[in-house]
């Protein structure tokens, strides 16, 4: 028997394809506590020549692989394999509602399998599936022909294009948005691709503007609006809603991101030599930056955090504005908020070690690897890694018992429990802990 590498990741996923749930979807989760052995995964190591990186479902009842067999691929779930045998199973990734996917060759195409069960249109290749918040709606980017379009549940759309660049779902998955390419270039006919030959395409229906490039559409929370950053010449960006382009340039953009209460879109931007917030296009913090990126805004809709640079070389986390006081060397990670709006944190490297930063306070223990915040309660948990072994860390300090592997813990919608879904000693392990039970 051979485990191949990726059977357990290789780092930490700072999101888990699929397997963040929303709080809708936990209500329905078991959140009595105690710890229970679900599979042993030793067993699949014994029956199949190699079995690929395990993933897990957002309750944490099920655990998938791709497993070779005699004749191809199939996909195993808690030791039981599908029926369907594939050319090549890959991707798997379950949906916030528990269902399992996974991008699936048969007869040389390309489709997508969900809980066994292929999509009936077929395609030169698949890839890039994403869900709506809800776990209701399926997308994924496909390929046919030389062209390129997305699939909705399994039905792609009539409109394709000479390439896709990424997409987006909203929130309620009823619409879909994408920066395509839509203008054939002949090689090195930078006259023609400096007038532009990108745009976005909104369920099909294709942006009129041309720009030299677009990248990263965002959805408004209701999905009535579209935001995405766009070039409009050699040294000029800006960010483009609905079609209409900000009437500031700027030397550089990055993602825009939409405020739930108001609409407005809030995206850094770099002028005059440094990187402000600008929302709807004018500034709207006092203070610049070296670089300003990754923002988050707060869940009450009033604060915003984001990742940013005062001086070159130092990296660290702004609120409102204002940078906390202590800054790292290497990297600062995406920031986030907890549920009620009131406190912000972001995992840290400086040194060759990682650490997490609360409300700009970092915690004193450093680790080889960390995961995502993860607020629970009045406490902060991330999984962490210590020579090898993967743990939960509260508050800084190492709780709970070693595991071969942890995927990112989950807060109860009450904050009073966490869930933890992990591989400890070749099984599969869910575990509910009680918060005051965390590493008393």
């Amino acid at each position: 028997m051979t485990v191949s590498p990726s059977a357990l990741p290789d780092d930490l996923p700072r999101t888990a394809p699929g397997a963040s749930p929303n709080s809708d979807a936990r209500d329905s989760f078991d959140w009595d506590s105690g710890r229970r052995v679900l599979t042993d995964l030793s067993k699949v190591d014994e029956q199949f020549s190699v079995v690929g990186q395990w993933t897990v479902s957002p309750d944490g009842e099920h655990v998938a692989a791709p497993v070779d067999c005699d004749d191809g691929q199939q996909v195993c779930v808690d030791g039981t394999v599908w029926e369907p045998v594939y050319e090549k199973a890959w991707h798997l990734a379950y949906s916030p509602d528990g269902r399992l996917t996974a991008l699936v060759r048969l007869d040389d195409q390309w489709t997508v399998a969900v809980d066994g069960h292929e999509w009936p249109e077929r395609f030169d290749f698949v890839w890039n599936t994403k869900f709506s918040v809800d776990g209701a709606v399926i997308a994924a980017q496909v390929k046919r022909d030389a062209r390129h379009t997305l699939a909705i549940d399994g039905v792609a759309w009539e409109v394709d294009f000479l390439s896709c660049r990424d997409y987006v779902l909203s929130e309620d998955g009823r619409h879909a948005a994408a920066a395509v390419q839509v203008e054939e270039l002949a090689e090195a006919d930078i006259t023609k691709f400096m007038d532009g030959t990108w745009s976005v395409v909104v369920d099909g229906v294709l942006w009129a503007p041309r720009f030299v490039n677009a990248y990263d559409p965002h959805f408004s929370h209701d999905g009535a609006h579209v935001a995405v950053q766009v070039r409009t010449a050699a040294f000029e960006y800006t960010i483009a809603e609905d079609g209409k382009p900000w009437s500031d340039r700027f030397g550089c953009v990055w993602s825009p991101q939409y405020r739930r209460g108001s609409g407005a879109v809030v995206a850094p931007v770099r002028t005059q030599g440094a990187w402000v917030l600008a929302e709807n296009g004018k500034p709207l913090w006092g203070n610049r930056f070296v670089q300003l990126w990754h923002v988050c805004v707060g869940p009450d809709d009033k604060r915003i955090a984001a990742v940013v640079a005062p001086q070159f070389g130092r990296w660290t986390v702004a609120v409102d504005g204002v940078p906390w006081p202590c800054t790292f060397e290497s990297v600062v990670l995406a920031p986030r908020f907890s549920p009620d709006g009131a406190r912000v944190a972001a995992a840290a490297r400086h040194g060759g070690k990682w650490t997490m930063v609360v409300d700009g306070a970092p915690w004193s223990a450093c680790f080889d690897r960390i995961g995502d915040p993860v607020f629970v309660g009045g406490s902060v948990v991330a999984r962490v890694e210590v020579d090898g072994k993967y743990r939960l860390a509260r508050d800084g300090r190492v709780v709970g018992s070693n595991w071969d592997w942890l995927w990112e813990p989950i807060a109860s919608p009450d904050g009073k429990r966490v869930l933890i879904r992990g591989i400890a000693d070749r099984h599969h392990v869910r575990e509910v802990v009680a918060l005051s039970d965390l590493g008393s």
